[in-house]
């Protein structure tokens, strides 16, 4: 079962990956960052043209990805804080909810 809540922990990875191989690609990118893909926290990944998220989640047993593509328009750069630099950038849960909503593009 596909569940996230506010108890989730949120991080964006603040650079462009390309979407389309499964999940070892995103679980790489959590790796070289000295981080553990099956630790609960729930990554979030966007495409190039910021058209496109996966989410990547551990739950009991295995992975969950969740894939948004957007119909119309594109989320903002300025969504991501890439101020802080390449990496990952920790996320709220009302900030990832607008986002899958396309709210915050």
């Amino acid at each position: 079962m596909f569940s996230l809540n506010e108890s989730d922990r949120f991080m964006v990875f603040g650079n462009a990956v390309n979407l389309r191989k499964g999940i070892e690609s995103p679980c790489v990118f959590v790796r070289m960052y000295s981080m553990v893909p099956p630790d609960g926290s729930v990554y979030v990944f966007l495409y190039r043209y910021r058209t496109r998220m996966k989410l990547l989640h551990w739950e009991r047993g295995g992975y969950v990805i969740f894939y948004k593509r957007m119909e119309r328009g594109r989320i903002r750069r300025t969504v991501f804080r890439t101020d802080a630099g390449c990496g990952f950038i920790l996320m709220r849960w009302d900030e990832i909810v607008l986002l899958v909503e396309g709210v915050a593009g």
